[in-house]
This record gives structure tokens, sequence and C-alpha cells, in this order.
């Protein structure tokens, strides 16, 4: 029996050089390659499963996280044209559309919606570069690899064809319709792009198994926040009457629920559908309890009571 030596290292594995029957012969120990990884035996396995729903539930949120950036930043340099920044967010929903498809059709396999994938277990699977064995103290043993493929990789990819997509059809559009706005003001929308594409990347690169395990509770904290500055800073009256205000809830309210479905990822249907029931609790709460925390109320009843 050819017995070899053991291999080390969490990620460290053999390839399968070839299969005889039964019999499979392995090369040296060292790292996977690309679409593989490790079994319980320190055998490089061929990556066959599908994401899980939580998978693309997180695939969703990372890709989600440029377009809702678009879309404040084209509200915010748009000021009063209304119309000019309508075209300019569905160019932007179009773009994004248009890099998730693009980016499933060329991952593994080419040519279709469907991808596959390897299984995350922990959150060292995000992180194999920390985890390369030095034997003999001296020289180090590299397994960097995919572990979690594609799930790292794939969202670089998309924001590539995010970015390119956008340096494509916004300046142009934007030429065309943005006649209202300043010479300098009507591609800053462009520019806050160009700035907040290469954050994404780095907090994908460094942080993205954090954001895996975390995206559920970041998007409601953050849903929730932004709709209390938001409702705060309009009036009451026309949050209810104004289209533009009513957009804004009703995307806050999606969030909502895209946090809430993330954290139970919907295994059980009859104890997790009622919980969305709560997505509009936070608005309703903030309207009932608007008129008793009126600045001028609270002002003038201070004043009486001296």
């Amino acid at each position: 029996v050819d017995i070899q030596p053991a291999c080390l290292g969490l990620y460290c594995g053999r390839t399968v050089l070839s299969v005889n029957g039964s019999v499979e012969t392995y090369g040296d120990c060292g790292v996977c390659p690309r679409g593989q990884r490790t079994d319980d035996n320190k055998i490089c396995r061929e990556c066959m499963g599908s994401p899980d729903r939580y998978d693309w539930l997180y695939l969703g949120f990372m890709a989600m996280l440029p377009l809702v950036l678009h879309w404040f930043f084209i509200e915010w340099y748009s000021g009063k044209k209304s119309s000019s920044a309508l075209l300019q967010h569905v160019t932007a929903l179009f773009e994004c559309s248009v890099a998730a498809i693009v980016t499933l059709l060329v991952s593994d396999p080419v040519g279709s919606l469907h991808i596959r994938s390897c299984r995350v277990k922990k959150l060292s699977d995000w992180y194999t570069m920390l985890y390369n064995p030095s034997p003999d103290y001296i020289t180090t043993v590299h397994c960097t690899h995919e572990a979690v493929y594609p799930l790292y990789t794939i969202v670089f990819i998309y924001y590539a064809f995010c970015l390119v997509l956008m340096m494509l059809l916004r300046p142009l559009l934007v030429k065309k319709i943005a006649c209202g706005l300043g010479k300098s003001d009507r591609f800053k929308s462009i520019y806050a792009a160009l700035y907040f594409f290469p954050i994404l990347t780095v907090l994908q690169a460094v942080g993205g198994g954090l954001l895996y395990y975390a995206f559920p509770y970041i998007i409601l904290v953050l849903s929730l926040v932004t709709l209390a500055v938001y409702m705060s800073a309009s009036e009451v009256e026309d949050l209810l009457v104004r289209k533009k205000r009513l957009v804004v809830l009703f995307s806050h309210w999606l969030l909502h629920a895209y946090g809430i479905i993330s954290i139970s990822k919907l295994d059980k249907l009859e104890q997790d559908l009622p919980l969305l029931a709560l997505v509009p609790a936070p608005a309703l709460f903030y309207l009932v309890t608007a008129k008793y925390t009126e600045p001028s109320r609270i002002l003038s009843e201070g004043g009486n009571g001296h």
C-alpha cells in the first residue's frame, strides 16, 4: 500500500490525476484548482452543488449595493429636475440588471443562468490565505484558493460589468437629457460611482465573509435608520401625497422585507411569512407618534411651563 505523508493545512489537498476503474491516483499535497475544494479525506473534489437560498440572497444583496448607491447619488445631484433623474434611475437599473445576467452567463457552466458552487461551511472558507501551513516553520505551503467558489469572485466580475456598462451608457444619456443642470453638476452622479465602486470592491475583498453572515442585519438596521432620517426630513403630510415620497417609502419596505426573508430564510413558511406583516410597522409608528415630538410644540409647552 502506497502510504503518502499527511496533507497538512486546513485547505491543502491532493488533486486526482487519473481514475482507473475504482482506483484513483493522487498528486502531491498542494492547492486545489479553481472550482474545487477539499473533502474530508483531503482530496480536491469538483464543486457540483448549486447555491442555496441564502447564497442567492447574499448575491442579491451585493448586487443591490451599487444600484441603491447609483439611485441615491442620482437623486442627490439631480436637484429639482425630476424628469432627467427618472431616466437616469431607469438606466442605472438597466445597467445593473444586464451586468447581473451577463455575470451569470459567463460563470461556470457558461451560457446558462445556473451556477455551480461549493458549500460555505464556516467563516474561514472565505479567508483561505490565512491558513497556509508551514510544516517546518520555514517554508510555507501555499494553498490559497476559493473554497466558497464562486461567491467571492463573482461579485468582482459583476462590479466590473456594472462599471463598463455605466461608462458606455450613462455619459451619453446625461449629455442628452441633463440640459437644465450646470456643466459641472450633470456628471457628478457618474463621478460618485467612480469613487464607490473601488470602495465596494475593497469591502468585498476584505469583508466578504463577514458580510455573508451579517448582511440581513445590516439591511434591517440601515433601512430603518435611513427611513427614520428621510421621514424626519420631510413633512408628514407630504409623505402620503407626493408620489416620489411614496416610492421611497415602498422601496424601504421592500428592503425591510428582504432583510426579514434573509434572516428567517423562509425555512418554515407558516412561521416566517407572518413576520412580513411587521414591514410597515416602523413607518406607521412614526406617523402615529410624529405629532407628539414636533419640536415647535415641545418648545411652546416648555415655555408655558415657565
